[in-house]
């Protein structure tokens, strides 16, 4: 396939320098992309990408390191959205961690992208990167009354761990298996979609109304407060009294800033505290939603569920599987 030529002139030597080589015979993710293998001594997995033209690129990262990572990256000028279902580190400019279920947007074309990715736990993601021939001929094209710069939406979407839509998205992109003609135009059609998304978030938030600066080192303490104590009751008084303002202010400046209710943001923190848990320890279920602030496992696994796709057993089971499979795999390998 004459795209599959051109996705590996375009990231073929990257991936070898990086230890991945052209498996165009896997069929995992789907059979219109390009799979990359792993081959390297520093871990195992996967990488698969789709392009077109010179349009956009969707990306599938399924992948370990055996020891801590430092990468660094020079990307081109492009817009991208990822979501991580699983990964473990911290990105630097910005310096932050880096945490299973977050939405990111990437501006490319910048300063080089540096990460700390830590060593056995897998990075599984799937995003959308699109071209300045994207974003601003070929919309520019079909929308000369309508069209507007996305640069501000995807920089005003940064890192975010509510966007339920996005990831519902990426999900089908992820799971899809079509071939010709109709695949193409799924993978158009849902390219379209993210950027739609992306844009339609900007949007919403320009129209609420603005967050003091003052008001937005109060709800950051406020955040931090959460982070640190999300375990415990947090009853709305005494929030309201660390972010020096009412309930009811509170709770709107709180969406407005985060984009998600102080409730959507405790269960948030509880889950990623609780899928570490659930990662680096034998803990059985109901202990694990004892440490994170639920005496019902059932509810625990019902907000799990939801924050990650998969209930707590789910998520243990396929990060010790994914292990299995990849030693298996490198075994087999000569």
């Amino acid at each position: 396939m004459a795209a599959n030529k051109d996705l590996e002139q375009q990231y073929g030597r990257a991936m070898e320098e990086h230890g991945f080589l052209p498996d165009p015979e896997n069929r995992r993710y789907g059979s219109m992309g390009l799979c990359w293998r792993h081959t390297s001594q520093q871990g195992g997995g996967f990488f698969w990408t789709y392009g077109q033209q010179d349009l956009y690129t969707i990306k599938i990262h399924d992948f370990f390191f055996h020891e801590d990572q430092l990468l660094e990256f020079h990307w081109p000028e492009s817009l991208s959205v990822t979501w991580y279902e699983s990964i473990s580190g911290e990105e630097f400019s910005p310096c932050r961690r880096l945490v299973p279920g977050c939405v990111k947007s990437f501006i490319g074309g910048r300063e080089p992208y540096r990460a700390l990715i830590h060593r056995q736990i897998p990075i599984v993601s799937i995003g959308v990167e699109i071209t300045p021939a994207y974003y601003r001929d070929y919309l520019r094209r079909q929308f000369p009354q309508e069209y507007q710069s996305l640069l501000e939406s995807f920089q005003t979407l940064d890192q975010t761990e509510h966007f339920p839509e996005m990831v519902q998205l990426l999900k089908q992109v992820r799971d899809y298996r079509g071939e010709g003609l109709p695949a193409r135009l799924f993978y158009d059609g849902k390219v379209a979609e993210a950027v739609a998304l992306v844009a339609e978030r900007h949007l919403k938030r320009k129209n609420r109304r603005s967050v003091s600066a003052e008001d937005m080192v109060r709800l950051a303490d406020v955040a931090a407060f959460i982070t640190a104590h999300c375990a415990d009751e947090l009853p709305l008084e005494r929030l309201s009294r660390i972010g020096c303002m009412s309930i009811s202010k509170l709770k709107d400046a709180f969406h407005v800033r985060y984009g998600c209710t102080i409730t959507q943001y405790i269960q948030g923190q509880r889950t990623e505290q609780a899928g570490r848990l659930l990662r680096e320890t034998d803990l059985p279920v109901s202990q694990v939603a004892a440490i994170v602030g639920y005496q019902n496992p059932s509810r625990f696994a019902e907000i799990f569920r939801r924050n990650t796709g998969r209930s707590p057993a789910e998520y243990r089971r396929a990060y010790c599987n994914y292990f299995t499979e990849k030693t298996d795999m490198e075994r087999k390998d000569p």
